[in-house]
């Protein structure tokens, strides 16, 4: 399913802000190397992360999905100066080249990766955040939820990626589809938890922004 046509989504690409340098190369280097190259965040959905952080200003951001690290370095660019983000991602074999790219980059003394399972990581992080970002397994998406809800600053900011899932939350799901049906679970969760407050917006594949009370 096309959510925003083509034609429209270049014009969008067109008039926001150019996609850095550093950031260009990364996306060359995953679309040449790594596997599933279209879960890399991109310029338009790098640039909106970007902002969003910059205007919350964050001291301590947490990603959930670290991937080759695109997204990561685009929350990082608004960090406050003694902010930190913490990156955590299952797959070990990425590692090298989200080092690579961090260490390149002026973020590379406040950016913190782990490598491992998040629902057991999550716990042992003894702080709040103040933004995160849920780009992880999806049937894993409450859980994640659930994990950090605690862990929030108020007026905190939690992100979610891929909830619109290729506009497959709106058509039959098939009775082994578990990340479809996981994903509307998921939207339902985040609309009616009194905990936050929640908009949807139909960017690439769906993000939602949730806004702790």
């Amino acid at each position: 399913m096309e959510i925003i046509s083509t034609k429209i989504e270049q014009y969008v690409e067109d008039c926001s802000n150019d996609e850095p340098q550093l950031l260009k190369e990364l996306n060359r280097e995953t679309w040449q190397k790594v596997l599933n190259p279209l879960m890399i965040s991109g310029a338009y959905q790098g640039r909106l992360l970007s902002m969003i952080s910059k205007i919350k200003q964050s001291e301590t951001i947490l990603e959930i999905g670290t991937y080759t690290g695109y997204s990561a370095l685009c929350l990082a660019e608004g960090l406050i100066q003694n902010g930190v983000l913490h990156t955590i991602d299952i797959n070990e074999e990425l590692l090298s080249i989200q080092s690579n790219y961090f260490q390149k980059s002026p973020f590379s003394h406040q950016i913190k990766q782990h490598i491992g399972n998040a629902l057991e990581i999550i716990p042992t992080l003894d702080f709040k955040f103040d933004l995160v970002f849920i780009d992880a397994d999806k049937i894993n998406y409450a859980n994640y939820f659930h994990a950090i809800i605690n862990k929030m600053n108020k007026g905190g900011i939690i992100l979610s990626d891929n909830v619109l899932w290729k506009g497959k939350v709106v058509e039959p799901i098939a009775t082994n589809d578990f990340d479809t049906t996981a994903l509307v679970a998921y939207n339902k969760l985040l609309k009616e938890d009194p905990r936050i407050e929640t908009v949807l917006l139909p960017v690439r594949d769906g993000l939602t922004i949730s806004r702790v009370k």
